[in-house]
């Protein structure tokens, strides 16, 4: 058998990667795998993974020739999918922002262009019945969706995790007793599509962030994958950026807090119990005139919601009583949203796919 396998248009990580480490365990040398590969992300993979870069000739003709390719997004590759292979889409979260053809505002012929690839796809990974409902009427996808919850939030269900956060510590700096909080901020479609990518990623205060919270805190910004590399570096003592690390769920691990505005990574960091902020400086004309939302966050937020930086550390600094004040709603949140993410969703994973591995062995 021989899988191909994208995770944001040629990093190794995310769901293709659980998936990859999985069937390399189950299949070992009978199986050839090939990633996509970003220059940007050459530290990301390990000495021995094959790969290919991701915009060339040699990435399409390794698409075409697959039994299996797994994605977490659009391949945007003008390729054929050859007869007998699948094509497997594991997305890269549950959305609260509006996606693909529920999106608000967009460049002419984006959705057209994108929709190519929705066209190949043969089966579409899903987190939840919310996730289920929500991405099929966004991709217009009339295919097979396995609701199984994510591969890549198995690790934060894992045995491993304690062991996971304090090395990701250690290798990031962060001293036992110093509160890390990651901040996720999304990207902005207007600002992504027309310019204007050289401005301060963060619409916060970081001086004042710092001065207030002291040294015992250390804000880990994690860039969208869309403005990783492209956005002005922010070089402050206060702040780690931590874009480039390959896998954020060691990221969801070793912070102690979230804070992020309409990101996805809300759903998986709920997996691990530990508290929500959300810095929702912009949420009407985010909501009502530039993507669009699915739900009202406002309505039952997990966590609270502020627009200043002043708010912002308010929260941070009593974060033990925003968690007792936000529990029961979210375990709500957590109900609706990650009810599969217990650990094993890779396992439900192989059992849907094994028997296409050994049937891809004995051809």
């Amino acid at each position: 058998m021989k899988a191909v396998y994208n995770s944001f248009n040629g990093r190794y990580s995310d769901g293709p990667r659980v998936i990859h480490e999985a069937l390399v365990e189950r299949s070992g040398d009978a199986s050839r795998h090939v990633w996509l590969r970003d220059p940007a992300h050459d530290d990301g993979f390990p000495a021995g993974v094959e790969t290919v870069l991701v915009d060339s000739p040699a990435a399409v003709e390794a698409l075409e020739s697959a039994d299996l390719v797994v994605s977490n997004s659009h391949l945007e590759l003008d390729w054929r999918k050859r007869r007998g292979s699948t094509y497997v889409q594991t997305w890269h979260g549950t959305p609260l922002k509006r996606i693909h053809a529920d999106v608000l505002w967009g460049p002419e012929g984006l959705l057209e262009h994108l929709s190519l690839d929705v066209d190949r796809w043969d089966v579409l990974l899903s987190p939840s019945p919310y996730g289920t409902a929500t991405m099929r009427q966004a991709f217009r996808f009339p295919g097979e969706v396995l609701e199984i919850g994510l591969p890549r939030n198995d690790l934060l269900a894992s045995p491993r995790a304690d062991g996971v956060r304090e090395r990701i510590r250690r290798d990031l700096g962060i001293d036992d007793g110093r509160t890390a909080v990651l901040y996720t901020p999304t990207w902005h479609d207007d600002a992504f599509w027309e310019g204007g990518l050289d401005a301060d990623p963060l619409a916060l205060d970081i001086d004042r962030f710092a001065a207030e919270l002291g040294e015992d805190t250390v804000l880990l910004l994690r860039l969208h994958y869309k403005l990783t590399g492209r956005l002005r570096a922010l070089e402050h003592p206060a702040v780690l950026d931590v874009s480039h690390h390959p896998e954020v769920a060691d990221l969801y691990l070793a912070a102690d807090v979230m804070v992020t505005d309409y990101s996805s990574t809300m759903f998986d960091f709920a997996v691990t119990g530990k508290p929500l902020v959300f810095y929702t400086y912009d949420f009407d004309r985010y909501g009502e005139e530039l993507r669009g939302f699915y739900f009202d966050l406002s309505a039952e937020p997990p966590g609270p919601l502020v627009t200043t930086t002043e708010e912002l550390i308010e929260q941070v600094r009593d974060i033990e009583t925003v968690t007792a004040k936000y529990a029961d709603r979210y375990e709500r949140f957590r109900e609706r949203f990650c009810p599969l993410d217990d650990g094993h969703a890779t396992d439900r994973f192989l059992e849907r796919f094994l028997p296409l591995v050994a049937k891809a062995r004995a051809a």
